[in-house]
């Protein structure tokens, strides 16, 4: 499977999207023959589609924050926001930029940097009820997004928190995110570790005429596979079997440095040999599944794990279900999508 096959999203994204129009009582199936699409999608499409699916209904709308806020997010907003922190000194002074505009442009939701226990937090407050999830994701998207890029590298992300109810379609959330999900919180908050606060911001005008070419298709992928040591050694990785990958040692004999260098390069780019080899088992074990062959025994010794229990730990680490009832919410989600 390639990168290209990887960076899809779940059509329960692409309904959340064109609930917009619904909401407007604008009609759906213009805008996705637009793109190419059937006037029901019920299968994953890539991201660049639905960068072009976010934009044409932003389009139609004059919101690109899908008329979830306060006041609408106008066409044009997100590169004014780019261009408003694309001089800031490090990313902390970024995000705080970032924020304010966006406390502007939607007045609410509000979104705050809070800094506390190692962890740099961006949590949202609600004037009144809670909004969707699909509301907190899509500005956590714009915000994340753009952070990776002003670095030049991905931002785990260590938790998310919504303070609405789980949707029906929260496999595909905890699915997206690739970090520990809850919902039903008192807050809404996105966490990540404080660290990457201080890096610096070396971004020119050049360098964002080229990221706006690409936006937000290039956000959605949230800079998972930018060029980089971390990619070298994910491509290594994707070639063999998980039960041959080599150790830490024996990879950097094999990319010729040392052991030590190899660590610190991948630290470098926020990343460690660990979270690689997990972020790739994780993406196996959800495809496997998803896929019905195989029983969750016969799954963990593809993934190489030497029994199914530490498979079952891992994968609830991963996101918060066991292998048996994701897959069984995913097919009943499958379901209740191809009805009538």
């Amino acid at each position: 499977m390639t990168d290209a096959d990887r960076r899809m999203i779940s059509p329960s994204f692409v309904e959340e999207a064109l609930d917009c129009l619904h909401r407007r009582g604008k009609p759906t199936a213009p805008v996705l023959a637009s793109l190419g699409l059937p006037p029901m999608v019920d299968r994953p499409i890539s991201a660049e589609t639905y960068g072009a699916l976010w934009l044409a209904v932003a389009a139609e709308v004059d919101d690109e924050f899908f008329g979830m806020g306060e006041r609408p997010m106008r066409s044009g907003s997100f590169t004014l926001l780019c261009h408003c922190v694309l001089h800031a000194k490090t990313l902390e002074q970024a995000l705080r930029r970032a924020l304010r505009f966006l406390g502007i442009v939607l007045e609410d939701p509000t979104g705050e940097l809070v800094i506390r226990d190692g962890l740099a937090e961006i949590v949202l407050t609600d004037k009144g009820e809670a909004r969707s999830a699909f509301a907190y994701r899509t500005y956590w998207i714009l915000l994340h997004g753009i952070a990776c890029w002003l670095v030049g590298r991905r931002i785990p992300i260590r938790s998310v928190d919504f303070r609405c109810a789980e949707p029906r379609q929260g496999a595909d959330y905890r699915l997206f995110f690739g970090a520990p999900v809850r919902f039903s919180h008192p807050v809404s908050r996105l966490a990540f570790d404080r660290t990457v606060l201080k890096l610096p911001i070396a971004r020119t005008e050049q360098a964002l005429k080229q990221f706006l070419r690409g936006a937000p298709a290039n956000i959605l992928v949230r800079y998972r596979y930018d060029a980089g040591l971390a990619a070298s050694v994910r491509q290594r990785l994707r070639q063999t079997a998980p039960s041959a990958w080599s150790s830490l040692s024996d990879l950097a004999m094999q990319m010729r440095m040392s052991s030590s260098t190899l660590r610190h390069r991948l630290q470098a780019e926020g990343q460690s040999y660990a979270a690689i080899k997990d972020e790739i088992r994780r993406g196996l074990a959800i495809e496997l599944l998803l896929q019905g062959k195989g029983s969750v025994s016969d799954i963990a010794t593809q993934l190489g794990y030497s029994e199914p229990s530490a498979f079952h730990r891992a994968f609830r680490k991963w996101t918060t279900k066991s292998p048996s009832a994701f897959r069984r919410e995913t097919a009943a989600s499958a379901g209740k999508q191809a009805a009538p």
